[in-house]
């Protein structure tokens, strides 16, 4: 498996730090306001990385955080008369919606900034304690970007020819800074914000610093894969570098991953221009799987071009694959025989070609794009060889070979026949009869039939309580 490394420049051979274990930390959103498309693509990409290393048969450790303390979110705050907590856990459980909606699998964790501060006062001590930070006047901490010498090797940029980036968190009194490439680890209070207390001032962290002091408490001090979308190189993984290596001495990532931007009808997405769109915008519109199929049709690293043509191919691709797998469906309930013959049995090793076409592309950085297109070749190949007359084993090894294919891509091919209460009663009953007969194995059948129709079954004193999925 190759991945192409942002800190390399090249696609190099994946080796984690630990044989069958990946750590992977993904920059999360800022919290205050429902989260649009461009914050959907790294959500989406990423998780298909983290499938497709489980699918290899690594164990991932996946941790995605929520920035939940911002200038942004305390505006929204003062604008509704609330409380900043009130708007951020707001927008993280939307923000959970959209996730879920989107069939992107839940972080192993989801840290908040607020809940990690002592860590981040801890970590800034170190950095004072080691030369690589200091405190002005007023109480505001700023790293000393000029005592990591390595600074710059992400975004390769020179040190000299740098400027603060566009969220380098600028505060009052930035005359204080000792050298104009210095950024702020914490700063003071400001009327109606919220402020913890530090050995500094009364005050809250800078941006950059959360991420480095999440990643280090849930998954070490260094990682296999640090990602998140190409605006977030220079400055804020590059400050994350620098602080995190001067603070514990190791590197910090092995792998770094970023994912292209997303325009809109060719042009970048904004508010002012009018081409802004949430997810739940999307969602009014079209099956949000039709979204994420859209957003795997692209290499990762590629920018991406989002309009209502290029979600239609996508809304017709996704229907072609879904047709396949219903087609199989209806092959396999009228099935005449069930063994597979001899000309099957040489066309299902034929299929597995397709499948291996499908891991060399997502083996090489990822290639969603070019697995995506070994799907539709298994799809045209299904459509072909299995007709009347197929064995029910031939079509349900064909339907299973692609749902494992689109399931790795996070993609739902199959729908679930939507049973009526009345029937689920009924089974439920027999359910009952069987095990007052201790017909343990007719009862268990009943559970499991329902379970695959997204049927839970709760045995309570009161009785056997059933709910949908």
């Amino acid at each position: 498996m190759k991945v192409y490394n942002t800190l390399s420049r090249k696609k190099e051979e994946f080796t984690p730090l630990e044989e069958g274990k990946v750590s992977m930390y993904v920059c999360g959103p800022t919290v205050y306001n429902l989260i649009h498309i461009g914050n959907a693509r790294p959500m989406i990409v990423f998780d298909t990385v983290r499938r497709y290393m489980e699918h290899k048969g690594y164990e991932v450790n996946y941790v995605s955080n929520f920035t939940d303390v911002d200038d942004k979110i305390i505006r929204k705050a003062n604008e509704e008369g609330t409380d900043p907590s009130v708007i951020s856990e707001r927008y993280i459980a939307e923000c959970k919606k959209d996730m879920e909606a989107l069939h992107v699998k839940p972080a192993t964790t989801h840290p908040k900034a607020t809940c990690e501060i002592d860590g981040m006062i801890e970590m800034i001590q170190t950095l004072i304690d080691r030369g690589h930070a200091y405190v002005a006047e007023d109480g505001t901490v700023y790293f000393k970007t000029r005592s990591f010498s390595e600074y710059g090797k992400l975004s390769h940029k020179n040190l000299d020819d740098l400027r603060s980036g566009e969220r380098s968190l600028l505060v009052s009194g930035e005359e204080q800074k000792q050298d104009p490439l210095d950024f702020v680890l914490w700063k003071p209070k400001k009327e109606g914000e919220p402020f913890w207390k530090s050995p500094w001032c009364e005050g809250r962290p800078g941006w950059h610093i959360e991420c480095s002091v999440m990643s280090k408490k849930y998954l070490g001090d260094e990682i296999d894969i640090h990602a998140g979308g190409e605006d977030l190189i220079f400055p804020h993984h590059e400050n994350e570098i620098a602080q995190s290596e001067a603070a514990n001495g190791k590197p910090f990532a092995k792998y770094w991953m970023h994912n292209g931007f997303l325009n809109i009808d060719n042009k970048k997405m904004s508010k002012s221009l009018g081409n802004f769109f949430t997810v739940r915008d999307i969602g009014e519109k079209y099956d949000l799987q039709v979204l994420r199929f859209f957003m795997l049709s692209a290499h990762y690293r590629s920018p991406l071009n989002f309009s209502a043509e290029l979600m239609e191919a996508a809304k017709n691709g996704l229907e072609r694959i879904a047709t396949c797998v219903s087609n199989l469906n209806y092959l396999s309930e009228r099935a005449q025989t069930q063994e597979l013959s001899a000309r099957e049995e040489t066309q299902l090793k034929e299929a597995k070609g397709f499948a291996e076409k499908f891991d060399e592309a997502m083996d090489d950085d990822f290639n969603t794009a070019d697995a995506i297109s070994a799907v539709f070749e298994l799809v045209k190949f299904a459509n072909t060889c299995a007709g009347e007359g197929a064995s029910a084993a031939f079509v349900r090894a064909l339907k299973d070979e692609i749902l494992m294919l689109t399931d790795i891509c996070g993609l739902t091919v199959e729908q679930k026949e939507e049973m009526l209460d009345e029937k689920i009663e009924l089974l439920i009953q027999e359910r009952q009869e069987a095990r007052k007969a201790k017909n343990f194995a007719r009862a268990d059948e009943i559970r499991e039939l329902l379970a695959g129709k997204g049927i839970i079954l709760e045995d309570t004193r009161e009785g056997v309580k059933w709910k949908r999925e």
